[in-house]
């Protein structure tokens, strides 16, 4: 396995440092304040030992839905926020796993998860809004949980499909806001300071995240209280 660096060390996407670009709809961003990647950066150099020490609770709660997911992902496969590589063992063992986070200490970790498995696998530190890959690189480009951290989720979704084959696919599991009214509550009145703590948008819709980046959606499903989605795109 070959880890790598990031080829833009340091750099911030253009919709945190630019004024001359658009800025983000907020309504994307569930209300929350604009976010930078040194502000992303920061809180996983800090909370990583403990995501992946809590790790098998992550599996517990959504492997079966990465499962359902990503076990028929085709070809070469880019895994855009990988965080500790937890999507890994749920592809097929006979696809290429390229791995790409913003935290060097999370590719650390999935690094050692990832050491022992048979597949070719590689990882590089690098902002999922600027990913350093030619256009139509991925038969499949995934991801989990990440659009409620990104600074800017429509430039990464876009990323994204540039990155993938023109028949490939690109598979999201995300989280939300629940569709069961006192949950939906609760997630309301916990968001802030959940933003605060973990630059996570707790009460985000993935699906209207989706909707506005330039990504076709083939499919969606919704699990656990409508708090996990399931979504299947494709590049336009």
């Amino acid at each position: 396995m070959m880890v790598e660096p990031t080829t833009d060390e340091g750099a911030t996407p253009a919709s945190s440092t630019d004024d001359s670009s658009p800025p983000v709809d907020t309504r994307v961003l569930a209300g929350h304040p604009l976010q930078s990647i040194a502000d992303v950066r920061e809180t996983y150099r800090d909370q990583a030992a403990t995501i992946d020490r809590m790790s098998w609770l992550n599996r517990l709660l959504t492997g079966r839905y990465r499962r359902r997911l990503f076990g028929d992902a085709n070809g070469r496969v880019l895994d855009v926020a990988c965080g500790v590589g937890t999507n890994a063992r749920y592809l097929p063992e006979d696809r290429e796993y390229v791995g790409v986070d913003i935290s060097p200490e999370m590719l650390a970790r999935a690094a050692q998860r990832l050491d022992d498995r048979p597949r070719e696998t590689t990882l590089h530190e690098m902002d999922a809004q600027d990913l350093a890959f030619p256009d139509d690189s991925f038969e499949t480009v995934i991801s989990s949980l990440s659009t409620c951290t990104f600074p800017d989720p429509i430039e990464a979704l876009s990323e994204m499909g540039r990155v993938c084959a023109p028949d490939g696919q690109i598979l999201l599991l995300e989280h939300g806001r629940s569709s069961v009214g006192p949950i939906a509550r609760f997630q309301d009145w916990r968001a802030d300071a959940h933003f605060e703590k973990h630059r996570c948008r707790l009460n985000q819709n993935p699906l209207d995240t989706v909707a506005r980046s330039p990504l076709a959606v083939v499919e969606t499903s919704s699990a656990f209280l409508g708090i996990i989605t399931a979504i299947e795109a494709r590049p336009k």
